[in-house]
C-alpha cells in the first residue's frame, strides 16, 4: 500500500485544512518544495498536492510553487484542485507532474473524465459528506451517492480513485475504512484512502483489509502524531 504524504497549497504557503475550511487553514511551512524535499528524504515514493485555491477558483493558482516543487524534487507528484480542462493537463504534464486528480468535473462530465483518461494519467478523486459527492471546493453536496459515481468509472481507465470522508478530513478522528472499502468494491478501480487519519493504527487498519492501494496522510503526520519512517 502507498502511503502518500500530503501538502496542501493556499497562497503559496503549505497548510492543513479541517473539513476543507479555507478559514481553518494552518500553515506548516512557507516554502512548500522544502516540505516535499523532506518527504523523498524520508523515503516517499509520491507526494499528493492539492491547489486549494485553484479548487474553488476553477483553474491554477498555485504554480509557481508547483513549479519549484518539481524542479528541486525527484519524488512522484499527483495534483489536484481546480483542473477542468485538457489544456491544464497538458500544463501540469508538461511542468512534469506523473498524474492528475479529476474532482468536481468528474461529477459535472464523466465523459470527458474518461477521455481524458485515455490519454493522460489521470485519478478519479471522490469527496463525500455522509455519503454524497461534494464538488467545488467541497462547497456544494450533490445529490449521486459517491459509491455510484466511483462504479461509472469503474472501466474508464482512470489509474486510481482518492476517496475522501470530508467530516473526517483535518480532524484526526481516524479513517473512514467501510468508506473505502465501499468506494474499492465499487469501481474495482486502486483506491487511495483520505481524510481523518490519525496514527499508525489507521494505516495498518487499511493495510489488512487487503483492498486499499494507498492512504494519504497530512495532518497526522504535521501533528507528530504518526512516523512515516515507519512505513517507508
Amino acid at each position: 500500500m502507498t502511503i502518500f504524504p500530503a501538502i496542501d497549497l493556499k497562497d503559496g504557503k503549505a497548510v492543513r485544512l479541517t473539513k476543507g475550511l479555507m478559514e481553518s487553514a494552518k500553515i506548516y511551512s512557507d516554502t512548500p518544495w522544502e516540505l516535499v524535499k523532506t518527504f523523498e528524504e524520508m523515503g516517499a515514493k509520491w507526494v499528493h498536492l492539492v491547489d486549494l485555491n485553484g479548487a474553488f477558483a476553477g483553474e491554477p493558482k498555485n504554480l509557481e510553487q508547483i513549479r519549484a516543487i518539481r524542479e528541486n524534487c525527484n519524488v512522484k507528484l499527483q495534483l489536484g484542485g481546480g483542473i477542468r480542462d485538457e489544456a491544464t493537463i497538458q500544463r501540469y504534464l508538461e511542468l512534469g507532474i506523473d498524474r492528475l486528480i479529476l474532482g468536481s468535473i468528474a461529477l459535472r462530465d464523466p465523459e470527458f473524465v474518461k477521455s481524458m483518461a485515455a490519454k493522460y494519467p489521470i485519478v478519479v478523486g471522490i469527496d463525500a459528506i455522509d455519503g454524497y459527492v461534494a464538488v467545488e471546493g467541497w462547497g456544494e453536496v450533490s445529490s449521486m451517492r459517491a459509491t455510484d459515481l466511483a462504479r461509472a468509472f469503474a472501466d474508464a481507465g482512470v489509474e486510481a480513485i482518492i476517496c475522501t470522508d470530508v467530516g473526517r478530513d483535518g480532524t484526526l478522528s481516524g479513517v473512514n475504512v467501510d468508506f473505502t472499502l465501499e468506494i474499492a468494491r465499487a469501481s474495482g478501480i486502486p483506491t487511495i484512502a483520505s481524510g481523518g487519519v490519525k496514527d499508525d493504527s489507521d494505516i495498518v487498519a487499511l493495510q489488512k483489509s487487503g483492498e486499499v492501494s494507498g492512504v494519504i496522510i497530512g495532518k497526522a503526520f504535521y501533528e507528530g502524531r504518526i512516523n512515516l519512517n515507519n512505513f517507508f
